[in-house]
């Protein structure tokens, strides 16, 4: 993985974060309630020892500790993390954060009962190997029977089609409409894909372009899977958008 790639994508994205939701505070709350749904039939309705180790700026951390549990944050973005905690303070949440690479994280063993990984984040590890290294952390710092949750892209159509770029999402708030969009370029194993990441703002002269880039791994779902259990987690299951309320397809498997 080229950490410095993914590490700058994400200081860039992070204050313009929110603006990939309508209404991001219904968004948090919303996907804490997903996530809930998924934890509570599993380990009881707690509260429970909560790492999110992608946390970006708080997304599912903070909706998850405004819910009540104990969450800790963790991100490769110095500029995320900072903002994810000071994002819950606002709110009335305690976040406290830490920037670490989810390959090495900075945690003892047996600290958490849950261990989030969201947002497709699992993708930008480009190799079985850093991949392999990322679950083995999240299995070491869970509890006996602790519970992993996490949430990919549905990559298995799109390695199928290679689509040249997702679709478009607009947003809007005091400053006006906001345009997100995503080019990607497909390498030529048919797995991995450079993605350019447009966001048009409004301006005064019409828009303020902003690009960033970084790459990606289509993890298909058997990819996923067989990383997951050969990192020593039993009782997989994924759970579909449809039925889950989550907006990407999500893994639960408890640490064997």
């Amino acid at each position: 993985m080229a950490d410095s790639s993914v590490q700058d994508f994400y200081d860039a994205l992070a204050g313009d974060y929110h603006r990939l939701f309508p209404d991001w505070d219904a968004s948090m709350a919303c996907q804490a309630d997903a996530l809930n749904g998924l934890v509570r039939p599993r380990l009881g309705a707690g509260p429970h020892r909560v790492l999110d180790c992608s946390c970006g700026i708080g997304t599912q951390a903070i909706g998850l500790a405004l819910a009540g549990h104990r969450v800790v944050g963790s991100d490769l973005s110095p500029v995320a993390a900072t903002r994810a905690t000071a994002e819950a303070a606002a709110r009335g949440a305690g976040l406290p954060t830490a920037v670490a690479d989810m390959r090495g994280l900075p945690f003892r063993p047996s600290a958490f009962d849950v261990v989030v990984c969201a947002d497709n984040s699992l993708s930008h590890l480009l190799t079985r190997q850093d991949v392999a290294q990322a679950l083995s952390e999240m299995r070491r710092v869970l509890g006996d029977d602790g519970l992993l949750v996490l949430s990919v892209r549905d990559y298995d159509q799109a390695r199928r089609n290679r689509p040249a770029a997702a679709p478009p999402q607009v947003s809007e708030d005091s400053d006006g409409r906001t345009i997100t969009f995503q080019l990607w370029h497909w390498h030529d194993d048919g797995e991995r894909y450079d993605l350019e990441h447009f966001q048009l703002l409004p301006a005064a002269s019409g828009w303020d372009v902003r690009v960033r880039r970084t790459t990606s791994w289509a993890l298909t779902r058997r990819q996923v899977t067989d990383a997951v259990a050969d990192a020593g987690f039993d009782d997989l299951t994924w759970h579909a958008p449809e039925s889950s309320g989550f907006y990407q397809p999500v893994l639960t498997a408890r640490r064997a």
